[in-house]
């Protein structure tokens, strides 16, 4: 027996995601919607190739956007906020930036929060974070010993650890409207031991939240490959226009 109610409910919601995906197509075939520009920020062991869809997305839709490879294991999470988030805020600087936004993935984001421990950004738009750290990881606890690990994955890869002495969780609270994505299926199954509840396969959803967050969204992907996922494009977007993620599309379109 089919429930009208519930096709009702899908038609509409179908209907207004449609409506929604619409008019930002719109609004971006109309050109450039102000000269704001978005530092994004890949995460550890990673490069700005990894970045390559959000950038062309941002682009598409009039941001320009600083997105460069940063040496991310070869110095600490202070070195590496302080010198390659400062060449990103000159660069947007020098482009005529109006709001400076960041998009980041993994230690991208613990990045962000290191620098704006005592940098003032006088035009800080919004700020994702995808699968973020932000109070660790569990991977990270388990493997840091390892002597292979430590060689890999460097400085900065020491103090992602999930203890209170480490570097995510001896941050202050930091300025901004932030937005929050995190996984809920993991991309690396042999390090599901280390997690007692839903993760990405690096990061727990509990460690990526943030105490100032604005918003927050748990999406079924893998930590490795979220930022090239459609669905999470589009919710970063949707934050950088509105300061939250949309509740009317479906979070894992096929």
């Amino acid at each position: 027996m089919i429930n009208v109610n519930y096709l009702n409910r899908f038609f509409y919601r179908a209907l207004t995601c449609f409506a929604v995906l619409f008019f930002a197509a719109a609004m971006a075939n109309a050109g450039p919607p102000s000269s704001d520009c978005v530092i994004v920020l890949h995460g550890l062991g990673r490069s700005a190739d990894s970045m390559a869809k959000i950038e062309k997305n941002l682009s598409q839709n009039g941001y320009q956007v600083w997105n460069e490879d940063y040496p991310s294991l070869d110095a600490s999470i202070e070195t590496l906020a302080d010198k390659y988030i400062s060449l990103g805020v000159r660069k947007c600087m020098e482009g005529g930036a109006g709001n400076i936004h960041f998009v980041t993935h993994s230690m991208g984001g613990i990045l962000v929060r290191q620098y704006l421990q005592s940098n003032k950004i006088d035009r800080l738009g919004k700020i994702v974070m995808l699968a973020p750290p932000n109070h660790g990881s569990e991977v990270t606890d388990h493997l840091k010993d390892a002597s292979l690990y430590k060689s890999t994955m460097g400085p900065a890869g020491q103090q992602l650890t999930t203890e209170k002495s480490s570097k995510p969780n001896l941050l202050k609270p930091i300025p901004g409207v932030i937005g929050v994505i995190a996984g809920s299926l993991t991309s690396d199954p042999w390090f599901s031991w280390m997690f007692e509840g839903p993760n990405d396969g690096k990061v727990s959803v509990e460690s990526a939240r943030l105490h100032e967050m604005s918003d927050f969204l748990v999406v079924e992907h893998g930590h490795t490959f979220i930022m090239n996922k459609k669905d999470v494009i589009q919710q970063i977007l949707f934050f950088l226009e509105h300061g939250k993620f949309s509740r009317f599309c479906p979070q894992n379109p096929s």
